[in-house]
């Protein structure tokens, strides 16, 4: 099951990918992609990945106890999904033109859209068993509900893209150790007879 770094590991596969793709052309240099809010200020960077809500998803019952082997129990992971906006810098030195912005935006959706299966096995090589797929998929937001992400940082709304990250499964640390079997019985019961003629 993945550990607490999955969510920052998320982020940080989608930037590498963004990074293998689109640098040189459109972005000339990787070092212009990073995981940043839109609220910093002086940070010169052309392209930029915002996380700006995590959901918890499912029941939020008590579930039961999965079997890790070795005679421990733990609860089972907790779903949850990741909120993505990438957003062009515009606090960037870059002096890019609207056809430049246009081009960067078209390109991230493409590189995106090409690598939207997560295999967190591959974020997280120590996991032993195979990971549930997280699949990176546009979000389906309307125009005021984008308007409401940026106004909630405090800057005017800006053509941006939005992506949802999930299932991102997140283990507990909780373990519950099982006692020993320390002796058994054993019965035999005959139901019927052996007759011979």
């Amino acid at each position: 099951m993945a550990d607490y770094p999955i969510i920052s590991d998320v982020s940080a596969y989608i930037v590498r990918m963004l990074r293998q793709k689109m640098c040189p052309e459109p972005i000339p240099s990787p070092n212009n992609i990073e995981v940043s809010s839109p609220a910093e200020q002086d940070v010169d960077y052309i392209l930029g990945l915002y996380l700006y809500d995590i959901r918890e998803e499912g029941e939020i019952s008590a579930p039961p106890l999965v079997n890790t082997g070795r005679m421990r129990l733990r609860p089972p992971p907790r779903p949850y999904s990741l909120y993505y906006m990438l957003f062009i810098n515009g606090s960037s030195q870059m002096g890019l033109k609207a056809h430049d912005i246009q081009k960067i935006i078209g390109r991230a959706a493409q590189v995106v859209n090409d690598g939207s299966v997560i295999y967190p096995n591959e974020l997280q090589t120590w996991l032993e068993s195979r990971e549930a797929p997280i699949m990176l998929t546009p979000s389906k937001l309307s125009l005021e509900d984008k308007v409401r992400v940026w106004s909630a940082i405090n800057k005017p709304y800006q053509v941006s893209l939005f992506y949802k990250a999930a299932p991102v499964l997140l283990s507990s640390e909780v373990v519950v150790e099982t006692p020993r079997v320390t002796q058994a019985e054993f019965g035999l019961h005959l139901t019927g007879e052996n007759r011979e003629g």
